[in-house]
C-alpha cells in the first residue's frame, strides 16, 4: 500500500492541482478535503471512519468552548474529553497489543490480540487535532466554524501520513486566506523534487547497505562492520525522514500552504540538546509547548524541570512505538539532556567544536541501534559488536568490501548533510537548475517504478 500510495500520488496530484487552480477560492478547500480523503481511502479505507470520529469530534468540542456560557471547569472538561478520546484511538490502535502481550507474559493470560493494523498517521493526526482544543482553550486560536476548513486542517494530503506535525495556530491564517503564485508554486516543485531525490536516490540505496548488515550474524561480526551498518541506518532514517517532510512542505506550497521546516542539518549538531533542535522539529516543538510548559517548563525549580524532561522523553519515546526499544530510546536521551542541562553543557563549551561535534555524533549513533531494533536481545548483541565486546577482529574482507562498494554513496551522504554555508557557492544559471531538477525528478521516479517495495520509515509510527 505504501509503495502504491506513492505512485498514485503521480497520477492523482496532477489531477487534483489542475482542479483546484481553475476553481474558485471558496471551494478551494472543499477540493483539498475531499481529495485528502481519497488519497487516504486508497490505502487504508475502513480508517477513514476512525480519522472522520476524531475530526468531528474536535471540531464540535471546539465549537463548545467558543460559548460563553462555560465555566472555567467546564471548559476545561472539554479538553480532557479531547485528551482522552484522541488518546484513547490512538493507544488502541497502537498500543493495546503491546500491553496485552507483556500482560500474558507477566500472568501467564492467554488474552487474544487485537491484531489491528495501525491506521496511516493516526501518530500524527490525533496531535495535530488535540493542538486545535488545546490553542482555543488557550485563546491562541480561534475556534473553527467552518467544518470544510477544519476538515481541511486534519486530513490535509501532503503531510497526513508522516509529517511535518501542524500545530493549528500556526496554520489558522492560511486556511482562511493564503497567497498562490508561480514563484512560490516553483519553489514547491523544486522541495518536492529534492525531497523524492533524497528517499529513492539516497536512503533507499544506503538503507540496502543496513539490511545487509543489520541481518548478520552479531557474534561474529567486526567493530568496524557494526559502526558502519549503523552508520547506514543513520543517513537511512534522516534521508528518508527529511526527504518525506521536503515533499510534504513542497506539496504545501504548490497549494500555497507555508509549513514549517522540521529538519535543519541534525548531524552538524555539537550536543544532544543541539540536535534535537534540529531533528523532527515539528515533534519536539509539540512535546515542549503542550507537554513540557504545562508541566511547568523550568519555571518550578531544578527538580521539577528534569522530572519534566523524563516525562517528555518517556513520551518521546513510546509515540515513536509499542515497544520497549522505543521506551529505553526515549530513556536514553531524556538522561543525555539532564546530564547536559546540570553541567554537561558547561563541559562542552571548553572543548574544541570537533570533540563536541564527535561527542554528539557517538551518542546520536548509539541511540540509532535502541531505535533500530525492536527486540531487546538485538539491541544488546549489536551494540556489544559495536564496543567490540565480542571479541571480534576491528575489520575483515567483508568489512572492506562494504565500505569500497559504498564509498561514493557515503561520500554523497556526507556532502548532503553538510550545510550549505560551508560548501562553495556555485553560480548556475536557470536552465542549468531545470537541467539539475529534471534530471533528479526522471532518476527518482526510475527508480520508484523499477523497485519493488520501499516505504518511509516514518509510516509505521
Amino acid at each position: 500500500m505504501l509503495f502504491s500510495s506513492l505512485l498514485f500520488l503521480f497520477v492523482f496530484l496532477p489531477a487534483v492541482l489542475a482542479l483546484y487552480y481553475i476553481s474558485p477560492w471558496r471551494i478551494k478547500n472543499l477540493i483539498l478535503f475531499i481529495s485528502s480523503l481519497i488519497f487516504y481511502a486508497w490505502g487504508e479505507p475502513v480508517y477513514i471512519i476512525i480519522m472522520l470520529l476524531s475530526t468531528i469530534t474536535d471540531y464540535s468540542f471546539g465549537l463548545l468552548l467558543s460559548s460563553p456560557k462555560l465555566n472555567a471547569v467546564q471548559r476545561k472538561w472539554i479538553v480532557v474529553c479531547s485528551v482522552i478520546i484522541n488518546l484513547g484511538l490512538l493507544s488502541y490502535f497502537k498500543y493495546a497489543d503491546f500491553l496485552i502481550t507483556n500482560v500474558n507474559e507477566l500472568l501467564g493470560t492467554h488474552i487474544p490480540l487485537t491484531d489491528l493494523p495501525l491506521p496511516i498517521g493516526i501518530s500524527f493526526y490525533t496531535f495535530q487535532s488535540m493542538s486545535y482544543i488545546i490553542d482555543v482553550y488557550r485563546g491562541t486560536a480561534k475556534a473553527q466554524r467552518n467544518w470544510i476548513d477544519f476538515g481541511t486542517f486534519v486530513a490535509l494530503f501532503p503531510q497526513l501520513v508522516a509529517g511535518p506535525i501542524i500545530q493549528y495556530n500556526t496554520i489558522a491564517e492560511q486556511l482562511r486566506e493564503r497567497s498562490m503564485n508561480m514563484e512560490k508554486f516553483a519553489e514547491g516543485v523544486r522541495r518536492f523534487t529534492i525531497g523524492l531525490g533524497k528517499k529513492v536516490l539516497l536512503a533507499n540505496n544506503i538503507g540496502l547497505l543496513w539490511d545487509t548488515i543489520s541481518k548478520s550474524n552479531m557474534e561474529s561480526m567486526p567493530v568496524l562492520t557494526a559502526w558502519l551498518g549503523i552508520i547506514a541506518f543513520a543517513f537511512q532514517i534522516y534521508f528518508d525522514f527529511s526527504g518525506y517532510s521536503d515533499m510534504a512542505i513542497g506539496l504545501g506550497l504548490m497549494f500555497g500552504f507555508q509549513f514549517n521546516e522540521n529538519f535543519n542539518k541534525p548531524y552538524t549538531a555539537q550536543s544532544i540538546t543541539d540536535f534535537w533542535r534540529r531533528w523532527h522539529i515539528s515533534l519536539s516543538s509539540w512535546f515542549r509547548d503542550y507537554v513540557y510548559i504545562p508541566l511547568g517548563g523550568n519555571r518550578r525549580g531544578f527538580g521539577i524541570q528534569l522530572r519534566n524532561i523524563l516525562i517528555v522523553w518517556v513520551l518521546t519515546g513510546i509515540w515513536h512505538g509499542a515497544s520497549w526499544n522505543f521506551l529505553l530510546w526515549g530513556l536514553y536521551f531524556g538522561v543525555i539532556l539532564i546530564f547536559e542541562k546540570w553541567w554537561g553543557l558547561q563541559l562542552l563549551s571548553r572543548l574544541p567544536r570537533f570533540v563536541r561535534h564527535l561527542y554528539a555524533l557517538v551518542l546520536i549513533l548509539i541511540g540509532w541501534v535502541l531505535f533500530a531494533f525492536d527486540q531487546l536481545p538485538m539491541v544488546f548483541s549489536y551494540l556489544q559488536a559495536m564496543m567490540g565486546l565480542s571479541h571480534q577482529p576491528l575489520w575483515d574482507n567483508t568489512t572492506l568490501y562494504f565500505a569500497y562498494t559504498n564509498a561514493i554513496l557515503i561520500i554523497v551522504l556526507v556532502i548532503a548533510s553538510i550545510p550549505r554555508k560551508l560548501l562553495p557557492r556555485l553560480e548556475t544559471r536557470y536552465l542549468l537548475h531545470l537541467i539539475w531538477y529534471g534530471l533528479l525528478f526522471f532518476l527518482s521516479v526510475a527508480y520508484l517504478v523499477d523497485a519493488t517495495f520501499n516505504p518511509f520509515l516514518y509510516f509505521r509510527f
